[in-house]
């Protein structure tokens, strides 16, 4: 009897130790508002978020992803976020400019030279001090998830100097500071809708395009196309965003395990875009494009040409921003 007790003892001590673990999960439906579509790397990256969130909550913290813009646009969702009545979004930080200008610091052109530089910054010092900024207008930002380099693509000639860029029509998005840029190449930018670019690059209303390799391929942009330029002429990333007035309502734990799990979701989304970059490329070269890259001397030498779109903006962006990054990609680059 004593030793059936003792046992029953045991099981009941250890059940006792192990429920803490779980204790402080309550059981929460998290809805994620993103605009792409579930076969984008961000539902990769979703997937192994709920894998992590699953082992730490024992399956309390649920998220429940809708996609294609189902929850409304990305602004129209980061608002709602704001206003407490919904949970989380994946968004491109552009859309957000009108929310906190110190966003537009991602669209200034050639402020990364590659991927390594972009997670340097987006997850140190610099990423935190965007982060603040962000809980100040009722956002929490969990981690910087990736959107990729945008490159650019044309039908005239060759691209492997600034000179190169003279004369192009390049279709880009209705963004100042993306206008500001290849007009400051010397280009002409046009600003048309996604929609428009193939029969346009097809019918040769405009010359050329920019957008990440993975667009390039599944638009079929290639197929109207002589030339791309592996140029990382711009970097914004995505940002897992969750509602500050809802997160602050969340148990200390609940809070540690969205942030950690939020990391781990990032580390593979940004592989699943790195690989499908690789393979779009290969795709495009497959198809007869000439590839062409910016050497790292022309790179700088464009970077420092394009420092009057900087200036021309810092003032909207925030001189401490723009100072503060730059001082951090000079440590980088030392």
């Amino acid at each position: 009897m004593r030793k059936l007790l003792l046992a029953t003892t045991a099981i009941a001590f250890a059940c006792t130790a192990s429920a803490p673990a779980f204790a402080e999960f309550n059981d929460r439906n998290i809805r994620v508002s993103n605009g792409i579509n579930a076969d984008h790397p961000v539902g990769n990256g979703i997937e192994a978020m709920q894998k992590c969130l699953d082992e730490k909550s024992g399956g309390k913290l649920k998220l429940t992803a809708f996609w294609g813009g189902a929850l409304g646009g990305d602004l129209q969702a980061t608002q709602a976020l704001r206003s407490g009545v919904q949970e989380a979004v994946v968004t491109s930080s552009s859309p957000l400019v009108g929310i906190e200008p110190a966003l537009g610091v991602f669209d200034l052109p050639f402020l990364f030279a590659n991927a390594e530089e972009a997670y340097k910054v987006l997850d140190g010092k610099f990423g935190k001090m965007m982060d603040e900024k962000l809980a100040a207008v009722g956002l929490v930002n969990l981690a910087y998830w990736e959107n990729g380099f945008r490159n650019l693509s044309n039908s005239v000639r060759p691209v492997t100097k600034w000179e190169d860029f003279e004369g192009l029509k390049v279709r880009v998005m209705q963004n100042n500071i993306f206008l500001d840029t290849f007009q400051n190449l010397g280009a002409n930018a046009t600003p048309m809708a996604f929609g428009e670019v193939f029969s346009a690059l097809e019918t040769k209303t405009i010359d050329a395009q920019e957008n990440p390799y993975v667009t390039i391929d599944t638009s079929k942009f290639f197929e109207v196309q002589k030339y791309i330029t592996e140029t990382n002429h711009a970097y914004t990333p995505f940002l897992f965003l969750f509602s500050k007035a809802i997160f602050d309502t969340y148990t200390p734990e609940e809070q540690a395990a969205l942030r950690e799990c939020a990391v781990v979701g990032r580390d593979v989304e940004r592989q699943v875009i790195a690989d499908l970059n690789k393979k779009s490329l290969e795709k495009i070269k497959a198809a007869g494009l000439e590839v062409n890259v910016l050497s790292p001397e022309e790179q700088a030498r464009i970077r420092e040409k394009s420092m009057v779109v900087y200036q021309k903006h810092m003032d909207e962006i925030g001189a401490d921003v723009v100072d503060a990054v730059l001082a951090e990609l000079t440590e980088i680059r030392k």
